[in-house]
């Protein structure tokens, strides 16, 4: 046992872990904040032999790999065809969207219209971030695994996030177009599209009302699956405010409306901006591990306070907390206490703090002066 310690300590050693008063791991506490975790002893000639077995057998760890993103493509097929409504209601909205746009691409090629076939075009790369999200929600639904420890369920705020990227370059897109109609003489326009913009409106309100519980534009999100769903939702009632557009502004110009495309191009343009920005702020937010909103900056700065003024403690560094997913805070802080102070009671006090305040994971290391 001896020379599994020693054994140990120079490896810690080697990786830069510190000596006998590092005390790093000491106390970890996660869902039950009661009990601290019970040192494991670890024979020597074990972990030489784990080590030695990954060292040399590259190739089956490749091919295991690649069996495990196999399983892993046709387990989320699996999840698809028994999942939730949601799901089911969304693979629908997108089989709508693939039909039509297809159908559209058709005729414009053989018709020679450039109109359909750049609408066919966005169509179908709105389809493809639709069956991303698709794709996303069957995938988090799986466990938490060796690689991705702490699970799949932050793939929804990346599918949230590409699909506010998404709206915003519609924006953006759209005031461009609107620039453009305001340059070039409006009277060349052809209103062909109107036939167009009236099916794809139709197809669009589908979707809308498929999540229409999501029908709003500052929601609380609980958790990830909610920012998913928003997304989606915010993705079809954009396309229908586009479409609703350009039936305006094509009823307007027939009437003799002077700058109707612009007008209303520009007011889609804004309305799509101001839909999508709160969503865009919140996932980024989140992504780039900004501090949680969902706990205000004054009452973290308390509990630092609180932890600083103890006797026993020196001082308090590296204070972090973010959120992986909407709802599930996690936060991580060095404490560095007087020598020979016991640590167990300023760990399970740090504890208590902070999980009053909603922190579900935090780590806490404790260092002597």
């Amino acid at each position: 046992m001896e020379e599994a310690r020693e054994s140990l300590t120079s490896i810690n050693g080697d990786f830069g872990f510190g000596g006998a008063t590092d005390r790093r791991f000491a106390f970890s506490r996660q869902s039950s904040f009661q009990q601290p975790h019970t040192p494991i002893d670890i024979p020597a000639h074990g972990l030489h032999h784990h080590l030695y077995w990954s060292a040399r057998d590259d190739k089956p760890s490749a091919s295991l790999r690649q069996s495990s993103f196999s399983s892993f493509v046709f387990s989320v097929f699996r999840n698809v065809r028994s999942g939730q409504r949601y799901m089911k209601r969304l693979f629908l909205m997108i089989s709508l969207n693939v039909a039509y746009s297809t159908a559209e691409l058709l005729i414009g090629l053989f018709t020679g219209r450039v109109g359909l076939v750049s609408d066919a075009v966005h169509l179908t790369f709105g389809c493809g971030l639709l069956t991303f999200s698709l794709f996303v929600m069957a995938a988090s639904r799986k466990k938490a695994d060796r690689e991705y420890t702490y699970g799949y369920k932050r793939l929804e705020v990346l599918s949230a996030f590409t699909n506010a990227l998404f709206l915003l370059f519609m924006s953006f897109s759209l005031a461009v177009e609107a620039l453009h109609a305001f340059i070039q003489d409006e009277s060349e326009h052809k209103h062909y599209l109107i036939v167009s913009a009236v099916t794809n409106l139709f197809v669009n309100l589908v979707g809308v009302w498929f999540f229409r519980n999501y029908a709003r534009i500052n929601l609380a999100y609980r958790n990830a699956e909610d920012m998913n769903h928003h997304s989606v939702f915010l993705h079809v009632l954009a396309d229908s405010i586009r479409s609703a557009g350009l039936i305006l502004a094509s009823w307007l110009l027939s009437i003799r409306v002077q700058n109707a495309e612009v007008l209303c191009l520009g007011l889609v343009s804004v309305a799509v901006f101001m839909l999508v920005l709160p969503l865009f702020r919140a996932t980024g937010g989140i992504l780039l591990q900004m501090a949680p909103p969902s706990i205000p900056t004054t009452a973290l700065n308390k509990c630092l306070r609180q932890i600083s003024a103890r006797e026993d403690v020196v001082e308090v560094s590296q204070v972090r907390f973010w959120e992986l997913v909407p709802g599930h805070v996690i936060g991580s802080l060095i404490v560095q206490v007087k020598e020979g102070t016991n640590d167990r009671p300023i760990l399970e006090f740090v504890h208590g703090l902070y999980h009053d305040l909603g922190v579900q994971d935090l780590t806490v290391q404790t260092d002597n002066a």
